[in-house]
């Protein structure tokens, strides 16, 4: 085990609580905190969880198992179109379409994991953009499937547990999505403590070593890979059940690089600092273009590098180095 994880380790067993449940009360009083600032804008929130399990997925296979890719939005809105399609035919319960798109999600991770995980460096990071590309041109050729770029519309879904039904407000989409994401990041935080995912960050440290103790590298990044896409299919779900319309944006390069980018913010290997990163862009994004629509690239180009510069890990850890930095003496003087 490396000394970060060593370090992780120790600062997780000083908490006097389990760091699960830590998670689940700080992302309730969040999405309360959200649903209060927010009143009139809960589209805004539902999307911003969207985008998040997408972040989550791509930290999954980049920040945990060092997988170079920019492609990941392919496997987000494959399983956003199979989610429209299937509420279409005809399943409208909200659960059964979250499972859709877990599915769906996961198959197209394992495809993609079996092509993108058998290289390294560069030739990775391309494979990872071909196949992008070639899921964007797939879903503008087949209009009878995913509606071509005037995108999936009609997508209806059933109230949540035969009960709560999808208002125009967005209260039930909201906490329903918020539900989704505490459970899912309380299950990830567990997972990646795992010895599966120990073992996965002993691959992205040196994967040579990791073979010469007899791991098996590339079934288990393929694996990962898998896991993710069903991180991102859910994401895709959740997105196709709340807006009701599928478009080719969902799987457009512009938008695995932007899942980068919020990635990159919050600090890769970390699933707070993916959390936290998607946030933070999303709304930033979110005021800055509707300020200044002209010029908001560049407003957020400018506070990209500021980040780089100053955060080259992310914010989240630095955030984590300055208090064990304060911690100790703030002990001291007590």
């Amino acid at each position: 085990m490396s000394d970060r994880l060593a370090m992780e380790d120790r600062r997780s067993s000083r908490l006097p609580f389990p760091a699960e449940l830590g998670a689940l009360v700080a992302m309730a009083l969040a999405g309360l905190l959200g649903y209060l600032v927010f009143p009139d804008d809960l589209a805004f929130l539902t999307r911003l969880i969207g985008i998040v399990f997408l972040v989550l997925s791509l930290d999954l296979v980049t920040g945990y198992c060092g997988i170079a890719t920019l492609g990941q939005s392919a496997i987000f809105g494959v399983a956003a179109y199979a989610v429209g399609n299937a509420c279409l035919a005809g399943l409208v319960d909200p659960v059964a379409l979250l499972g859709v798109g877990m599915v769906a999600g996961a198959v197209m991770g394992l495809a993609s994991g079996v092509l993108v995980a058998k290289f390294q460096g560069l030739p990775q990071l391309v494979l990872s953009i071909a196949v992008g590309q070639l899921v964007a041109a797939m879903a503008n050729k087949l209009s009878s499937v995913t509606g071509g770029s005037d995108g999936l519309a009609g997508i209806s879904p059933g109230p949540v547990l035969g009960i709560f039904n999808f208002d125009l407000y967005g209260r039930t989409g909201y906490v329903f999505s918020l539900v989704v994401l505490v459970i899912v990041f309380v299950i990830l935080l567990r997972f990646v403590r795992s010895p599966f995912g120990l073992l996965c960050r002993a691959i992205k440290d040196d994967s040579l070593r990791a073979r010469m103790i007899g791991a098996r590298v590339y079934p288990r990044l393929i694996l990962m890979y898998g896991i993710s896409g069903a991180v991102a299919g859910i994401g895709g779900a959740l997105t196709a059940i709340n807006t009701g319309v599928v478009g080719l944006d969902s799987v457009s390069f512009e938008r695995s690089a932007e899942t980068l980018v919020m990635l990159v913010i919050g600090g890769a290997g970390t699933l707070w600092g993916a959390l936290i990163g998607s946030v933070v862009f999303q709304i930033f994004e979110h005021y800055v273009s509707a300020a200044n629509p002209f010029h908001w690239m560049t407003i957020l180009g400018l506070m990209l590098i500021v980040v780089v510069l100053f955060a080259p890990r992310g914010l989240v850890p630095l955030a984590v180095s300055v208090v064990d930095r304060i911690a100790p003496r703030l002990g001291g003087k007590s």
